[in-house]
């Protein structure tokens, strides 16, 4: 008996240990300081890009060095709303999950398509797991009341810019037979309550691909066919493709690469299809 309370024990430390590692991994490159500008950037020149969805925006890539190095255009906000220079990763809500997303990475590659004197501030409000129907119903999931935090975040936002688009990533949480069918209709009521609360009906959408390394591929692809067609009938969204972007040995989650790899698509389709009538409207 007393071997075998040993051996569990060996195995339940082994186990612990290797926990410990891979949080250790996950963190190790995270910021130690958060560095806030002596000014806040003037508002008139700030363009804001809200993230949403669940975990493939709201990040589960390993953070690396280069990720936190900031840019002086380049910012998020911190647990209070509070204006600082954007570091990955830019999560508030996952503490035991939250990864690298590709908020800054689209921030650095949209500012050469902009003005000179325009800053980008990213906000988040994606949450890992969420389906979309508990978007649309303001539904309580990891803590966070999705729709309400949204608007709240929303009203963060217009404190400091104008809103110029939403970066979106989710639908793996529908992939299933009995969501599949009910996709489009609820991407198209949730985007519409989206502007609505934001007060554009304009506002630019950006979806992107789930990814193309799923061990339900059928089901993915019910979702990546939804999302492609999206853009036909809501000329005022875009989508751009995943399918080449590998995950982090969980055949789930984009790894670093991948993010970083999303966050300049979506500002390449951002530039190319929506920059000139974002520029000339208010």
């Amino acid at each position: 008996m007393k071997k075998y309370l040993c051996f569990i024990a060996i195995i339940f430390g082994c186990i612990t240990n290797v926990v410990s590692q891979d949080e250790l991994n996950r963190t190790a490159n995270f910021p130690k300081e958060k560095l806030y500008p002596k000014k806040k950037p003037i508002k008139k020149n700030t363009w804001v890009f809200i993230l949403a969805g669940q975990s493939n925006m709201a990040g589960r890539g390993w953070v690396e060095a280069e990720d936190t190095l900031i840019n002086q255009r380049i910012f998020s906000i911190d647990a209070e709303g509070n204006i600082l220079y954007a570091k990955e990763p830019l999560n508030l809500f996952e503490p035991n999950y939250v990864g690298l997303d590709c908020g800054v990475s689209f921030a650095r590659n949209l500012i050469p398509h902009i003005p000179p004197n325009i800053n980008v501030l990213m906000i988040h409000t994606a949450v890992g797991g969420s389906n979309i129907r508990q978007w649309i119903d303001d539904s309580t999931h990891r803590d966070v009341k999705l729709l309400s935090n949204f608007k709240e975040k929303v009203g963060i936002a217009k404190k400091y810019g104008t809103i110029k688009g939403i970066l979106w990533h989710q639908g793996e949480s529908d992939a299933n037979a009995k969501r599949i069918p009910l996709y489009l209709q609820n991407l198209q009521l949730l985007f519409k309550q989206f502007r609505a609360i934001i007060k554009d009906d304009h506002l630019p959408i950006i979806l992107g691909e789930l990814g193309a390394f799923s061990k339900q591929p059928q089901a993915f692809e019910a979702i990546n066919k939804i999302i492609r067609n999206y853009p036909e009938q809501d000329l005022r969204s875009a989508f751009i493709k995943t399918s080449d972007l590998q995950h982090k040995g969980d055949s789930l989650h984009f790894n670093s690469t991948g993010q970083r790899m999303m966050g300049e698509r979506y500002a390449k389709i951002y530039a190319d299809k929506f920059l000139k009538s974002v520029y000339f409207r208010k």
